[in-house]
């Protein structure tokens, strides 16, 4: 952790310390020769997988190519510059592909750029008032609800593109689009079938025989090298949109007004929850990646900064994206100038090969789309919770329908209502059940709270290298991430961790996930877990959820003082 991450984490620390970029962080710390060649390679393939995939969402949101390409380049930019965290790669995203393609259509082009300036202006506020911690609040359930539930509408806003299908006019509701494809089936192209088909084989392929190759990035050459040689009579960049700009426009203030802001408000608060929920999330998953710390609101900022410089510059609002941010990760970026070079690479190519991009067929950029689809669907985080509590598996269902079938913003809007009336049920049933219990005891907020007498007492019996933690009340999502934090707040890591569950009389979905990603921390660090004193109605959940299996190798003890004899034993092994 850097000095400035952990004067932040002092009670006494200055306010601003909250809001240092990370590349300050990591300037500071020292940056080599080695580590900038690792940025300028990680940055490269980063830039390899943003280029196609940033068109196709750009397309798929109802705008021209080059505005997605834009955003990689401006939004980009200034979220590695301003970021958080070490690893953000942010540009376009498919959780935007809907609320955009709705702004389109309902305000058009001006619209958007109003909506994300003003977007950009609510996420700046949100950081500042320090709203970043609050992603915990949204229930597991309504993420993978609405993630699932965009997968399928980008899934099916490229079907014309994958068969190309000749249509007048698309509707933007998803019962309305499948009838719209109906009535134009006899329309379906060949070639563009063939070239759609054989892009998705090229990926699939490429990802399983050779995952280092940029599958995308292949799919598309081939696709458009074919298209050209064989003359197919498929629709191209070129023939739809006239090619692509080989130059950033200059930016451009959008008419503002008072009225016209109180229309696009709306759509306004939309795209600030989803970037910085997106952002949030991508940031959550680096930090397990990579064992760092993000800054929450220093990112709400960034991503601020970076939506209102992409609307001003024409192109399509931005967050940090899981997919890209993991490649940067894994092909070994060691600070935010990774994303920064990705930026400039994406420039580059913009001012040196945008003429060749007119040859890309959009059958194979759909192929593209299907694939992102596919991967934000979450099969097997969907079928997870599905087996999870009831009230759960009906908060997720809800919300992918709502998604689906009405709109994103009601989607949200329900599930996070349902969600919390959910907790409120599970809590009063959990008030019954621990009767007799003092308020001191029950209150949720006492997952941290310092040790009392007794509890001292006991951690004075724990030998050297074994470590504990104390979960008082139900594992809900409102407390599932701070599961994470147990073994930082234990100082170094352990060889073994207690983790006292006997006071936890319910868990959710989203605190058996944490459950499980604790484990899997702690097995990365070489620490043995014992989890005592679990409940029936807990060990039942998790069983459901078939995270029994997947904390397989953890030790059970009845009591704490059990689990502490179980450690000793251990210990005196090794010796």
């Amino acid at each position: 952790m850097s000095i400035i991450s952990q004067k932040s984490s002092v009670p006494n620390a200055p306010w601003w310390h909250l809001y240092v970029p990370k590349l300050y962080t990591v300037l500071r710390e020292g940056y080599s020769a080695g580590n900038f060649r690792d940025d300028v390679i990680a940055g490269a393939t980063v830039a390899i997988v943003a280029i196609p995939l940033s068109m196709a969402l750009a397309i798929a949101s109802g705008l021209t190519p080059d505005k997605g390409l834009i955003t990689v380049v401006v939004a980009g930019l200034l979220i590695s510059l301003l970021s958080g965290n070490r690893y953000q790669v942010g540009g376009p995203a498919g959780a935007f592909v809907v609320i955009v393609y709705s702004i389109i259509q309902a305000h058009g082009y001006d619209g958007l750029v109003l909506a994300t300036l003003m977007a950009g202006g609510l996420l700046v506020l949100a950081g500042l008032a320090r709203l970043g911690d609050w992603i915990k609040y949204i229930p597991q359930p309504v993420i993978t609800g609405f993630t699932s539930g965009i997968a399928v509408i980008i899934f099916t806003s490229q079907i014309g593109d994958l068969f190309g299908l000749t249509l007048k006019d698309v509707p933007g509701d998803f019962l309305g689009k499948w009838q719209a494809f109906w009535v134009a089936r006899d329309t379906f192209n060949p070639a563009a079938g063939a070239v759609a088909a054989g892009s998705l084989a090229i990926i699939i392929a490429l990802r399983r025989f050779a995952p280092k190759l940029p599958s995308f990035l292949v799919a598309i050459f081939v696709a458009a090298v074919a298209a050209f040689v064989l003359k197919l009579p498929v629709a191209t960049i070129g023939s739809v949109f006239g090619g692509i700009p080989h130059s950033l426009p200059a930016p451009h203030w959008p008419e503002i007004t008072i009225a016209r802001m109180q229309e696009m408000l709306p759509s306004a608060f939309l795209i600030a929850f989803l970037a910085g929920l997106e952002s949030l999330l991508c940031a959550v998953v680096a930090d397990g990646m990579t064992g760092r710390r993000h800054r929450s609101n220093c990112e709400l900022v960034a991503q601020g900064v970076a939506n209102s410089a992409s609307a001003l510059f024409g192109g399509m609002p931005a967050t940090g994206t899981i997919a890209r941010t993991a490649t940067n990760i894994r092909a070994g970026g060691k600070s935010p100038l990774a994303g920064v070079f990705h930026a400039l690479l994406v420039l580059l190519c913009m001012l040196a090969f945008a003429p060749l991009a007119s040859y890309i067929p959009l059958a194979s950029l759909g192929a593209v789309l299907v694939m992102v689809a596919w991967n934000m669907s979450e099969l097997e985080k969907f079928h997870l919770l599905l087996r999870g509590p009831r009230g759960d598996a009906f908060v997720l269902v809800t919300t992918f329908l709502l998604t689906v079938i009405v709109d994103l913003a009601t989607a949200i809007e329900v599930g996070v209502v349902l969600g919390a009336m959910l907790f409120m049920h599970r809590m009063a049933q959990a008030v019954k059940m621990q009767t007799g219990m003092t308020l001191f005891e029950a209150e949720q907020d006492d997952f941290a709270r310092p040790a009392r007498p007794e509890q001292e007492s006991m951690q004075a019996m724990l030998p050297a290298g074994v470590g504990a933690f104390q979960v008082q009340g139900p594992l809900f999502f409102g407390v599932a991430s701070r599961l994470i934090d147990a073994l930082d707040l234990s100082g170094p890591a352990p060889e073994i961790f207690i983790l006292r569950l006997g006071r936890v009389p319910m868990i959710d979905s989203s605190g058996a996930m944490a459950l499980a990603e604790f484990v899997s921390r702690c097995r990365r660090q070489g620490t043995q877990v014992i989890l005592s004193g679990l409940q029936p109605a807990v060990r039942q959940t998790l069983h459901d959820m078939d995270v029994m299996a997947e904390i397989e190798g953890v030790l059970h003890a009845a009591s704490f003082a059990e689990a502490v004899t179980m450690a000793e034993m251990m210990l005196s092994r090794q010796d």
